[in-house]
């Protein structure tokens, strides 16, 4: 099977990085970490990206959409991961069709996601699950907001008798793009810092040391990518299960990795990896366990599963 992209696919990724680097770029991104209070949704680029078609991509163009895949929706959110764009961009985007004006970035949707759920405060919908009935308007249940890693992502803690199931496949899928995405910034980021900066009259790139470090985020982030794409085209539970586990991985080792070439700058708020550092923290804990997708993983190889990555 040729998992090579397209050139629609090609360009519709290079395009996605051109709007987003226009919309939100990292300068923005750092404004709004540091801002102080909680943050707040800017509901003017929610519906320039409804305008772009990031939430309407996957319905069918009699409705309106744009009338692309799962592949392509990967591409796109692998570039929302890239530029760490804030809010429930994933419940938002599987809510098209479902909630009026969900497409179009005119209402926000976000999920509930076991006993927690992102930008509650925000949204104007709140569905129970990624089936077809919500809850419209603020959630009824007394919740409780979680102090939250990642600046840019407010939690709330509902309580355990208003507790909704999972997320699903798709939602699933949709987040490792994210995580492909900021894994492959800070891939960037650790490349061009180790290019740039000097130690003993030398680019700190030319020590075997940092070389290694970004070999191995090449490595990691070629891999996750290579199953998540797979996991998009086939749709298929032997692809889905390791595509989650690479995924994750790749986010948080390489953020880590990183945070290990720029040294002790990372932690500043100059700096943007640790920025990917929360989110991926962030993502990391949303959906199922690493274990749960090991043993699913296991099962399947159990099965006699072949992979085709």
């Amino acid at each position: 099977m040729d998992f090579r992209l397209t050139e629609d696919q090609t360009a519709l990724r290079a395009a996605t990085r051109e709007l987003l680097a226009r919309l939100y770029p990292p300068e923005r991104l750092r404004e709004d970490a540091a801002g102080c209070g909680p943050p707040r949704l800017d509901r003017e680029l929610w519906r320039a990206l409804g305008d772009a078609g990031l939430f309407s991509l996957r319905l069918p163009e009699a409705e309106g959409g744009v009338g692309l895949g799962m592949p392509e929706a990967v591409l796109v959110f692998e570039e929302a991961g890239r530029a760490l764009l804030p809010g429930p961009l994933v419940a938002t985007h599987l809510a098209a069709g479902i909630v009026p004006g969900a497409a179009a970035g005119e209402v926000v949707v976000t999920v509930v996601d076991g006993d927690a759920a992102e930008w509650l405060e925000e949204a104007d919908c709140v569905l129970e699950g990624f089936g077809e009935t919500g809850v419209l308007g603020p959630y009824p249940a007394q919740t409780e907001p979680i102090r939250s890693v990642d600046p840019l992502t407010p939690l709330h803690r509902l309580p355990h008798d208003a507790a909704a199931g999972r997320a699903g496949p798709e939602a699933e899928l949709l987040t490792c793009a994210q995580q492909i995405g900021s894994a492959a910034r800070t891939l960037d980021l650790a490349v061009q810092h180790a290019r740039t900066r000097e130690q003993f009259g030398r680019p700190i790139g030319s020590f075997q040391a940092v070389k290694h470090l970004c070999a191995d985020m090449l490595v990691r982030l070629e891999m996750a990518r290579t199953a998540v794409y797979a996991a998009a085209v086939t749709g298929l539970p032997e692809e889905h299960f390791p595509a989650m586990l690479l995924a994750r991985e790749a986010a948080g080792r390489n953020a880590r990795d990183c945070l290990q070439v720029f040294g002790g700058m990372g932690f500043t708020w100059e700096a943007e990896v640790h920025l990917h550092i929360k989110r991926g923290w962030v993502l990391g804990v949303r959906g199922r366990s690493d274990r749960s997708y090991e043993e699913a993983v296991a099962e399947q190889l159990a099965k006699g599963a072949e992979w085709t990555f």
